[in-house]
């Protein structure tokens, strides 16, 4: 499932960036668009990208709907950092007014099973080899990485650190 993300990252970082938040829709729109895809959705084209050896005339398409959706970005004043900040602030505010434990003990629930799962590994080598043991860390690392972003943040310079990163030509 990652692999479409990467490729997503490496050929349309806004448009990878949008389609995991609040412009999701938006960058689904821009991305059917150019496959060619009937729905216009985020399951459509997560479906299109999934498991697809994609021909050079859709990664062109690709990048094609990531310039046209950069200047849509930038014809509606859209910033994405500012979009996210707003996402993550309001989900904020909604726990300091409805003051919710259940986001603390995800929190908590979150870290134990990774750092859990990190130590087993540690303490009994033989579990390294399990299939699902290996997909519930993945899981739990991404999910401890939201966790902490919620509530710590993240930082503009960590996604242009990501975009710079994922344009560059590879070390020869």
């Amino acid at each position: 499932m990652d692999d479409w993300k990467t490729l997503l990252r490496s050929v349309g970082p806004s448009l990878a960036t949008a389609i995991g938040g609040p412009l999701a829709g938006a960058a689904a729109t821009f991305l059917a668009d150019k496959l060619g895809l009937p729905e216009k959705t985020v399951d459509s084209v997560t479906q299109a990208l999934t498991g697809n050896n994609l021909t050079p005339e859709q990664i062109t398409q690709i990048k094609v709907a990531e310039l046209e959706f950069q200047k849509f970005l930038k014809a509606n004043e859209i910033d994405l950092e500012k979009v996210y900040a707003a996402d993550r602030a309001g989900a904020r505010d909604l726990l300091k007014a409805t003051g919710s434990y259940v986001p603390a003990a995800l929190t908590f629930l979150i870290t134990t099973g990774f750092f859990g799962v990190l130590t087993a590994m540690f303490v009994y080598p033989e579990v390294k080899e399990s299939a699902p043991l290996m997909i519930m860390l993945g899981s739990l690392g991404t999910a401890w990485t939201g966790a902490c972003a919620f509530w710590f943040g993240t930082t503009k310079n960590s996604q242009d650190k990501t975009n710079l990163l994922a344009n560059s030509a590879p070390a020869k």
